[in-house]
């Protein structure tokens, strides 16, 4: 690839710093008797380059299938650089404008050749018409050596006549439930559709074992599950569609939005384009939720702020220290967003499970919810009434009555006078020799020992001129022996109960 070949480097169609390359062109091939035609190219990305790369392939009419596979180098680095890492996706002849209607698929690092036709696809890529015009195949280098990235394209075309996508099978927004309840669901999951290695029925599988009532299916980039969801759904799991948006400055999940809903995440939190994205989120009737938001990986740490979410994803797999500097960052959101009637942001936990041994419903969130519904679920967890558990073996009630018998339980409000006394109570079982923590805006409020016979009872007594709020943690003991000044793994936490205002 040399410099003619580098058109342009600019923004295109509301995608910012994209570099396009000089066109495959199939111009010339001659489908009239069938048969398959193949272009190749190579290159060479500089450290530094845009983060989308473009390359445009010239279909003509009659072809019927597509297949792409690519290739890079990865040249040794010093300790501590990034290695070359590239992903790969395509978008058909409608173009690459931001959220339009061009995307055909997206498998990031997960594969190094797909298919598109008109009957099936590669799991991450939408079958249908292979539509005559410019077609591009977009490269995301994720992180580029020192060296450069070295890259080889082949591009084979298949002619003959177009078949047909078979009909989606999205999943029902209701299952048999219990009314008005507490529901388990797991809201973060992966599958053959991005980089996971589990199927759709392996997933909804480990879902019934973990005793879940509900999943969302939430790929990277891509929405091509979401016509298959239907076959795994049944009266007792509901599967809810969704999406996570993985950015160059945080990953997103799109929580619950209508099936067939796909979002866009070619931007950086810079571009001025996530509070567009979030109005498609919420069109689509489905949550904005900040996942793992102190993830230690390269692009994964949350940057675009809290205003736009409807939940803020705390708790994401086995409980690390990321996890730990999540909850304290959430803490203290509710501790500027106290008042009556202001708005705040709940918490949720997921398992983010891509494979084995990844647990599926470890963590899960319950939430409270008037049914087993998409919209009934999407409303508990707006409301902050959810909390989160290891597994289901967890159960805890947590509620909060103030002294004219007024009651208020998790997510809600205690109106109380500011010296009404206010009676907590929390009960677990599931968790022997835990110990259960108390947090209220000025911190650690209480921290006792969970006797081994459960259920446990732990009752605390305040007044909203104490705390502004009060939230319950159920842990283990540090593994240290409390010397670090850190708390141990957490069991269960729940969202708060906000105290005062009438």
């Amino acid at each position: 690839m040399g410099r003619r070949d580098l058109l342009r480097s600019s923004v295109v169609g509301g995608v910012a710093a994209v570099l396009t390359l000089s066109p495959v062109d199939f111009a010339g091939a001659d489908g009239s008797g069938g048969g398959q035609e193949t272009r190749e190219t190579t290159g060479h990305l500089p450290h530094g380059v845009a983060d989308w790369v473009h390359l445009p392939v010239r279909v003509p009419p009659g072809v019927r299938q597509l297949r792409v596979s690519y290739s890079y180098d990865r040249p040794e680095v010093p300790p501590g650089v990034p290695g070359n890492a590239c992903d790969i996706g395509i978008f058909d002849q409608r173009g690459t404008t931001l959220g339009g209607d061009g995307f055909r698929g997206w498998s990031g690092g997960a594969r190094s050749t797909f298919g598109i036709g008109g009957t099936q696809a590669t799991p991450g890529y939408l079958p249908g018409p292979i539509g005559a015009g410019t077609w591009h195949v977009v490269l995301g280098p994720y992180s580029v050596a020192p060296q450069g990235l070295r890259f080889h394209v082949a591009i084979t075309l298949g002619f003959g006549p177009p078949g047909r996508p078979p009909a989606p099978r999205y999943p029902p927004e209701r299952a048999v439930g219990r009314g008005r309840s507490w529901y388990r669901g797991d809201g973060h999951l992966h599958s053959v559709h991005s980089d996971g290695a589990r199927t759709l029925g392996e997933l909804a599988a480990a879902a019934r074992a973990a005793r879940l009532d509900f999943v969302v299916s939430t790929e990277h980039n891509t929405h091509t599950a979401h016509p298959f969801l239907g076959d795994h759904a049944g009266p007792d799991l509901l599967v809810l569609a969704g999406e996570e948006i993985t950015t160059r400055n945080g990953h997103c999940l799109a929580y619950g939005t209508a099936p067939g809903t796909w979002v866009d995440w070619r931007y950086r939190a810079r571009d001025d384009a996530f509070r567009g994205v979030t109005r498609r989120i919420h069109r689509a009737g489905g949550l904005v939720v900040p996942a793992h938001p102190y993830c230690p990986y390269l692009g994964c740490a949350w940057k675009f702020g809290h205003q736009e979410a409807d939940a803020i994803e705390v708790w994401n797999g086995p409980w690390g220290a990321d996890d730990e500097m999540a909850v304290a960052e959430w803490d203290a959101l509710l501790t500027r967003d106290p008042g009556p009637g202001r708005r705040w942001t709940p918490a949720v936990g997921n398992s983010d499970a891509h494979r084995e041994p990844d647990v599926v419903g470890l963590p899960q969130t319950v939430v409270l919810a008037d049914d087993l519904e998409r919209h009934a679920l999407l409303a508990g967890i707006r409301a902050g009434r959810c909390w989160i558990a290891e597994s289901a073996e967890v159960e805890l009630s947590f509620s909060a009555t103030g002294g004219r018998g007024l009651h208020a339980g998790i997510g809600e409000r205690l109106p109380t006078r500011a010296d009404d006394e206010v009676a907590v109570r929390l009960e677990v079982s599931g968790a022997p020799g835990a110990l259960a923590r108390l947090v209220t805006d000025e911190g650690q409020a209480l921290l006792t020992p969970l006797p081994a016979a459960q259920p446990a009872t732990v009752l605390w007594r305040t007044s909203s001129s104490r705390a502004a709020y009060v939230r319950a943690e159920v842990r283990r003991p540090a593994g240290d022996g409390g010397a670090s000044g850190l708390p141990g793994a957490m069991v269960a936490m729940t969202n708060p109960i906000f105290l005062g205002g009438q």
